[in-house]
C-alpha cells in the first residue's frame, strides 16, 4: 500500500512540474500533456541530430551534380524494381537518390534474387550447362591426379562399382513384374502405390543411366543438352507424385488409373496403357454439357459424370506436371522394353 501511495505522489509531482494544469484547476486534457512531453523530447534530442542532418543534406546536394545527370532511373522504375524484390520503396529519412543507390547496391550484390515466373525447361537447360562445365573441370582435375598417382584412383573406382551392381540387382524388370503379378490390384491400395512408385523410379533410374553413359561430345551437343534438361524437368515434375505415393495420399481415381497403366506396361501392351493414360488425363466426360439438372429430370449425360471421367490434367498445375512426366516415362519404357509393333504407340518414331 505504501508503494502505491508513493507512486501516486510521484505522478502527481510530475504533473505539477510539467505545468499542464493552471493554478486552482482540478483537471487537464491528456492531449495537452502529450504535446508538452513531445516538446520536451524534441528540445532535448533535436540538437544532437541537427548537425548530422545538415551534413547529410549537403552531401546529397553535392552528389546530385554528378549522379542525377542522366545516370539515375526514373522514380517509377525504381519503385517497380524495389517492389519486385520485396523491398520498401522508401526507408525512414531516405531521399529518392538514396533509394536509387540502395536499389543499385541490391542489383550488384544479389542480381537474381527474385526470378519470378520462369520457363522450367529453360531453367533446366541452365542447370545442365553449369553441370557440364563442372564435369569438364572435374575430368581435367582427375586426369591431372592420374598422371601424378594412378593407384588410389583405380582402387576408389573399384570400390564404387559393387554398390552400383547391388542397386541394379535390387530393382529389375523381372523382379518388379513378379511382385506385381502376386500383389498388384489385389485389394491393398498401399501395396499398389508401392509397386507403382517402384516401377516409375526404376524407369527414371534407367533413363538417368542412359544419359550418364553418353560420351562427352554427345552431351555437349544441343540435342544432348535438351535430353538432359528434359530428364531434369521430368524428375522435378514427378516429385509430388512420388511424395503422394509414399504417403499413400494419392486420390483413388488416379491410383486406380495408375494401377491399370502399370499392369499394361509390365505386360508390354503400350497401346492399352496409352488408352488408360488418356482416360486419366483427358477423361471421357461430356465437357460442354453445362448445367446437369435444370428441373425434375436429369440430363442425358448426367450418369456419365463420375470421378473417373474427370479430366485430371485440368485440375491444377502440379497434377498436370506429374501427368506429363508420367507420359515421358511411358515412352521411355516402350523404348527400353520393346514388343510387337501392334502393341506400341507411334512405333515408326521409335525405329
Amino acid at each position: 500500500m505504501e508503494a502505491l501511495k508513493a507512486e501516486i505522489a510521484r505522478k502527481r509531482k510530475a504533473l505539477e512540474d510539467s505545468k499542464v494544469m493552471a493554478p486552482g484547476q482540478k483537471f487537464f486534457k491528456r492531449n495537452d500533456l502529450l504535446a508538452k512531453q513531445e516538446d520536451e523530447y524534441l528540445k532535448k534530442h533535436l540538437s544532437q541530430y541537427q548537425p548530422e542532418k545538415a551534413s547529410k543534406s549537403s552531401q546529397s546536394k553535392e552528389s546530385q551534380g554528378d549522379e542525377e545527370c542522366g545516370r539515375t532511373l526514373p522514380r517509377k522504375e525504381v519503385i517497380r524494381k524495389l517492389r519486385d524484390r520485396g523491398e520498401p520503396i522508401f526507408l525512414f529519412g531516405e531521399t529518392e537518390l538514396e533509394a536509387f543507390k540502395r536499389l543499385r547496391k541490391l542489383e550488384i550484390l544479389e542480381p537474381e534474387i527474385n526470378k519470378g515466373m520462369r520457363n522450367d525447361f529453360q531453367a533446366a537447360l541452365e542447370e545442365v550447362d553449369e553441370e557440364s562445365v563442372e564435369e569438364i573441370l572435374r575430368n581435367k582435375k582427375k586426369n591431372g591426379d592420374k598422371d601424378g598417382d594412378e593407384g588410389p584412383s583405380n582402387e576408389g573406382d573399384g570400390s564404387n562399382t559393387p554398390r552400383s551392381d547391388d542397386e541394379s540387382e535390387e530393382d529389375s524388370w523381372e523382379k518388379i513384374k513378379e511382385v506385381a503379378a502376386e500383389q498388384l490390384d489385389k485389394g491393398s491400395r498401399h501395396t499398389d502405390m508401392a509397386i507403382i512408385m517402384r516401377l516409375l523410379k526404376f524407369l527414371l533410374k534407367m533413363w538417368e543411366d542412359e544419359l550418364k553413359g553418353r560420351r562427352q561430345a554427345e552431351k555437349s551437343t544441343t540435342k544432348g543438352k535438351n535430353a538432359s534438361a528434359m530428364f531434369k524437368q521430368t524428375k522435378l515434375y514427378l516429385r509430388p507424385l512420388f511424395s503422394k505415393l509414399k504417403k499413400g495420399k494419392l486420390p483413388d481415381d488416379i491410383s486406380d488409373s495408375l494401377t491399370e497403366i502399370v499392369k499394361f506396361l509390365l505386360d508390354r501392351n503400350y497401346l492399352k496403357a496409352n488408352d488408360c493414360y488418356l482416360m486419366m488425363a483427358i477423361g471421357n466426360a461430356p465437357w460442354p454439357i453445362g448445367v446437369t439438372m435444370v428441373g425434375i429430370h436429369a440430363r442425358t449425360g448426367r450418369e456419365k459424370i463420375s470421378s473417373k471421367n474427370v479430366a485430371h490434367v485440368m485440375n491444377d498445375e502440379t497434377q498436370r506436371k506429374y501427368i506429363q512426366g508420367l507420359k515421358r516415362l511411358m515412352t521411355k519404357c516402350q523404348q527400353y522394353f520393346t514388343t510387337d509393333p501392334s502393341r506400341c504407340v507411334e512405333y515408326t518414331k521409335l525405329t
